[in-house]
């Protein structure tokens, strides 16, 4: 007597069998595709007693349906057949159940389970901690500029350049030697003014003020003064030389 060998697949949260396996054990004489719609009259329905699916027949290279049977429903099938071989692969069946069942199968797939949920938090933990860490780096980038932006922005006046300079821990002597040795201003008489291809953005404004000479007559004389819109440019200028305002400082020392 040839011993069962049911091919069982376990890629499923149930174990199933081939149907097209299953029909060539029960040693069934109609073809496949006859008996399968037939059996289905005795009740049982798709996805979830079976399971169709497509693939290439070895033997003529068509594409063939196939079907993935639930132990129950190919137990059925063998007692439906009501032959010999019908009743030894139904015990055959029974056994597979028996053992999917025990306590020990019970238990493993427990582990099983809790393994590869531990694995999938790991991974997610990791991938926030990842994340985390990126997003603390881009924090860390833009809160400098930011912070400085905002104190800029929240100052609507016009400023001097000495206390531009004061932002930076400088003199005004300096930074006015520094924006014209890098080609931002010259310097006509005692007044800073701006080169052509900075001039007419919006960078600078100029003042006139009258005062009292040593002569005792009145005098005029012009002040150039940075709009917040210029103090930004000047940021965006010096930052790209590595030279960064005192509050950006303290934010990389903490």
């Amino acid at each position: 007597m040839n011993e069962i060998a049911i091919v069982v697949s376990y890629d499923n949260e149930k174990p199933t069998v081939s149907g097209r396996e299953l029909h060539k054990a029960l040693e069934i004489e109609t073809p496949y595709r006859i008996w399968f719609p037939r059996m289905c009259e005795y009740g049982f329905t798709e996805n979830i007693d079976y399971t169709p699916y497509k693939f290439v027949h070895p033997q003529n290279h068509q594409e063939t349906t196939d079907h993935q049977f639930t132990i129950d429903m190919a137990k059925e099938l063998c007692m439906i057949q009501r032959t010999e071989i019908g009743k030894r692969c139904r015990e055959y069946f029974l056994r597979i159940e028996q053992q999917w069942n025990s306590p020990e199968a019970v238990m493993a797939r427990a582990l099983q389970f809790a393994n590869q949920r531990l694995e999938l938090i790991m991974e997610q933990n990791s991938q926030l901690l990842e994340k985390s860490a990126v997003q603390e780096k881009l924090i860390k980038e833009m809160q400098p500029k930011v912070s400085y932006c905002d104190v800029v922005l929240n100052c609507k006046e016009l400023v001097t350049v000495n206390v531009i300079a004061k932002d930076y821990g400088k003199s005004a002597v300096w930074l006015n030697k520094w924006l014209h040795e890098h080609g931002i201003q010259y310097k006509q008489g005692e007044v800073w003014l701006l080169y052509q291809k900075y001039a007419g953005k919006g960078y600078v404004k100029s003042k006139t003020t009258t005062f009292i000479g040593t002569d005792g007559g009145q005098h005029a004389k012009s002040h150039t003064y940075w709009t917040q819109r210029g103090r930004i440019f000047l940021y965006e200028l010096l930052k790209e030389n590595g030279i960064l305002p005192l509050i950006e400082q303290n934010n990389d020392e903490a």
